[in-house]
């Protein structure tokens, strides 16, 4: 344990946990139908029945980022865009977002709503106004 009181594994660095302003930047998820906030393995994800919207966590890098899902067709023009964007190395449909000073939160909104729409049932997602 070190001195914060968590549990660090010898030589592999510490993930930050994520701000609590960033966190509640992203309560907009709280909005869609079903949607529940959670702890996750690190950060906080948002999930609507058992099925992840977006997940929000610290890199070993001391960046914050967040993955969500997109439609297929929009996955290769997330990967193409380059930073702050990228693909994440999990499931077909999993892309994300660096955070910083510069993130586009109106932007991240929008992606998050398609996110929501993605995964959850079709009757949910269908009560959602899309931007």
């Amino acid at each position: 344990m070190d001195v914060s009181g968590t549990w660090q594994i010898r030589g592999v660095p510490h993930r930050p946990d994520v701000p609590l302003d960033v966190v509640e930047r992203l309560s907009v998820l709280l909005d869609f139908p079903e949607c529940i906030e959670e702890d996750a393995w690190t950060g906080v994800r948002w999930r609507v029945r058992g099925n992840t919207v977006a997940h929000v966590f610290g890199g070993e890098d001391q960046r914050f980022r967040i993955v969500f899902r997109a439609e297929p067709e929009e996955v290769a023009a997330f990967e193409h865009l380059g930073e702050p964007y990228f693909r994440a190395g999990w499931g077909s449909d999993v892309v994300g977002m660096l955070l910083d000073d510069r993130t586009d939160w109106s932007e991240l909104a929008e992606l998050l709503t398609d996110s929501y729409c993605v995964q959850a049932p079709a009757r949910l997602a269908a009560s959602v106004v899309r931007p």
